[in-house]
C-alpha cells in the first residue's frame, strides 16, 4: 500500500509540475507580482514528458488497484475496510484531479479579468502598430498575463500576444502611451522584448 501511495504522489506531482508554467502567470496576477509570471517557463519543453509520467503512474496505479487480488489459504478475516487513502474514491479523486491540472494551459486565460479599457480617438494618425518580439511565453496563460499587463496603459486599443510565434502585437494611441511603455509593461511580467518593429 505504501507503493501505491508513492505512485499517486509520483503522478500527481509530474501532473502539478507539467503544468506549473501556466499557472505561475494566473498565481502571479492573484498575488499582483506580475514580475514572477514567467518564472517556469524553462518547464514547458519538458510538459510531454511530464504528461506521459503522469498518465504511465496513474494507469499503473489503477492496474494495481483493479488487478484481482490472490486469495488466502487461511480462515482468518480479511474483509478490513482500507483507509480513505488507499480507496479507489481516492485515487478517482487524485486522477481528476491530475487531470485538470493537465488541461489548465487550456482553460487558463478565464482567471483573467477583462480589463479593456474604452478608448476615445481624437487624431486617427496618432494610430500605431507595433510588433514586440516576445520570449518566455509558453501558453494561453502567458498570451493573458502579456495582454492584461499591457491593458493596464492608457491608449491601448488592441493587444494580440501568441506564444507560438513569440510575439505581441499592440495597437495604441502615441499620443496617450509610447512604445518604451509597452516594453516596459510586457518585461514587468517577466517575459522579455527581444525586439521591435513598427507596423505600416
Amino acid at each position: 500500500m505504501k507503493r501505491e501511495n508513492k505512485l499517486i504522489g509520483v503522478g500527481l506531482l509530474a501532473a502539478i509540475t507539467a503544468s506549473l508554467c501556466c499557472i505561475t502567470p494566473v498565481l502571479a496576477l492573484i498575488a499582483g507580482t506580475s514580475g514572477i509570471a514567467s518564472t517556469f517557463s524553462w518547464i514547458e519543453p519538458f510538459r510531454p514528458y511530464l504528461i506521459g509520467l503522469t498518465i504511465l503512474v496513474l494507469g499503473f496505479a489503477w492496474y494495481q488497484k483493479l488487478k484481482p487480488q490472490k486469495e488466502i489459504d487461511c480462515e482468518c478475516e480479511t474483509d478490513e475496510k482500507p483507509k480513505f487513502i488507499q480507496s479507489k474514491k481516492f485515487l478517482g479523486i487524485v486522477t481528476v484531479f491530475a487531470f485538470i491540472m493537465l488541461a489548465f494551459p487550456y482553460y487558463s486565460s478565464i482567471f483573467y479579468p477583462d480589463n479593456k479599457k474604452e478608448v476615445v480617438i481624437v487624431n486617427q494618425s496618432n494610430i500605431q502598430t507595433v510588433n514586440f518580439n516576445v520570449q518566455g511565453m509558453t501558453c494561453a496563460g502567458c498570451e493573458e498575463s502579456i495582454k492584461h499587463a499591457v491593458n493596464e496603459l492608457d491608449g491601448i486599443i488592441n493587444v494580440t500576444p501568441s506564444y507560438e510565434k513569440g510575439s505581441t502585437f499592440v495597437e495604441f494611441d502615441k499620443s496617450k502611451t509610447s512604445k518604451i511603455a509597452i516594453e516596459n509593461a510586457i518585461n514587468s511580467t517577466g517575459y522579455k522584448v527581444t525586439g521591435k518593429k513598427e507596423i505600416e
